[in-house]
């Protein structure tokens, strides 16, 4: 199955589990609007090259549009509707007045100067501002973009639109209105999750932690970790990853690669594939890279007690079925991988009040919050007697439908 697929394989089975009114259900089947654009390019060698871009807008029951850019050579409108679907849920499960978009381009951003990511940066707004604003989709960062990615398209929006409010993009530097603890929101978000749940889930007060994926979530997942007093047994990048019984020092880890360009070669480790990272023994494995990582081929292999998913759609529906058979818990990305688009939705806020929200309040406010829909989340699971990922769902769906019924008795 594609992203997508797999995606509405998750609403058929949460639905089999906590139905709703045919009108939510029809809808949810389908995005309110996708929008694929072409994006022409001056190269620094003044060739032009057409790249392809994307904004699917999946529900906005709840609010505005609300979810990431990715700049990826796999990016496709397929991927790009699951992941607006996902932020849907994700949205109101968290109760954020937002609801679920997703954009992208099909490139691989390595292969730029940095003056051709720009201009493609920009060339994305001009084709998609029309559909863009505070009031009606709010974009932030994703895969391969960044806080000065975020720069150059709110700039370019005011440009076109004259709109100073700040708030159309979301995961901005600090200087330039972005809010106090963005860039460890997901990683952090996903802990305070973990923290809400560790009891429940019957885990030890210091936990092992296998981590695949070395971007923004998966490192400062790892450091907040360590931080907290957990052993990090492994961690990976794209190319592979590295293992060591007594313990990894996340900053130094992050260093090696830095300077090295892959972790191959990191001293007082075994080099170890991805794949085999997954299925190391530990408390807690956190897939925080791309979807589809742990799948039916793998998910008998799968040895850890908790998974916690920081990435979006890592586990498949068939290996869901595995796991809650073997019974390991899957805490699902629309919760664990939250705090992201929650501390968007508050940096969204600042802009539109004209305030500056100190990173303790952002922080304090995230953790309530997570804590909360948390227990929300296995309280419902316990009452349907389900996994965490339906009954996630199903959290959703009731807030979707209350939603929607408001908008109908208008």
């Amino acid at each position: 199955m594609n992203a997508f697929e797999e995606a509405q394989e998750q609403l058929k089975r949460s639905l089999a589990i906590f139905p709703v009114g045919n009108q939510l259900r029809t809808r949810l089947t389908r995005a309110e609007r996708e929008v694929t654009v072409s994006i022409p390019l001056t190269m620094d060698n003044g060739s032009t090259k057409v790249f392809e871009g994307y904004r699917v807008q999946y529900s906005n029951l709840r609010g505005p549009y609300k979810g990431g850019i990715r700049f990826h050579p796999d990016a496709d409108i397929n991927e790009v509707t699951a992941l607006a679907f996902w932020m849907t849920f994700k949205c109101a499960v968290t109760n954020i007045p937002m609801g679920g978009g997703k954009g992208g381009i099909t490139v691989n951003p390595r292969e730029l100067s940095k003056g051709e990511v720009e201009r493609l940066s920009r060339g994305w707004v001009r084709a998609l501002a029309p559909v863009l604003g505070p009031e009606r989709d709010v974009p932030a960062p994703d895969v391969n973009t960044t806080p000065e990615i975020m720069t150059w398209m709110a700039d370019e929006y005011q440009k076109l639109t004259g709109d100073t409010r700040n708030a159309t993009f979301t995961g901005k530097p600090i200087a330039q209105g972005g809010s106090e603890g963005r860039g460890v929101a997901t990683g952090m978000g996903g802990f305070y999750v973990f923290e809400a749940l560790r009891d429940v889930l019957k885990l030890p007060k210091t936990v092992s932690v296998v981590i695949q994926g070395m971007g923004n979530v998966g490192g400062n997942a790892a450091k907040i970790f360590h931080e907290h007093g957990h052993t990090i047994l492994a961690m990976s990048d794209s190319k592979g990853g590295i293992y060591s019984a007594g313990g990894l020092e996340p900053e130094a880890v992050e260093k090696y690669k830095k300077e090295n360009g892959s972790l191959e070669g990191f001293p007082g480790a075994e080099h170890i594939s991805n794949e085999k990272l997954l299925e190391l023994s530990c408390d807690v494995l956190v897939p925080a890279a791309l979807e589809n990582q742990i799948t039916q081929k793998n998910a008998q292999s799968i040895k850890a007690k908790v998974v916690l998913e920081l990435a979006n759609g890592p586990t498949s529906t068939k290996a869901d079925d595995i796991l809650f058979r073997k019974g390991i818990a899957v805490v699902p990305d629309i919760l664990a991988n939250a705090g992201g688009v929650v501390v968007s939705t508050y940096e969204w806020e600042q802009n539109l009040k004209n305030e500056h929200w100190s990173e303790k309040d952002v922080l304090n406010k995230l953790r309530e919050l997570l804590n909360r829909e948390s227990k929300n989340v296995w309280e419902l699971s316990v009452k349907l007697s389900t996994d965490l990922r339906r009954a996630a769902f199903a959290l959703a769906l009731e807030r979707l439908e209350e939603s929607l019924d408001a908008k109908i008795a208008k």
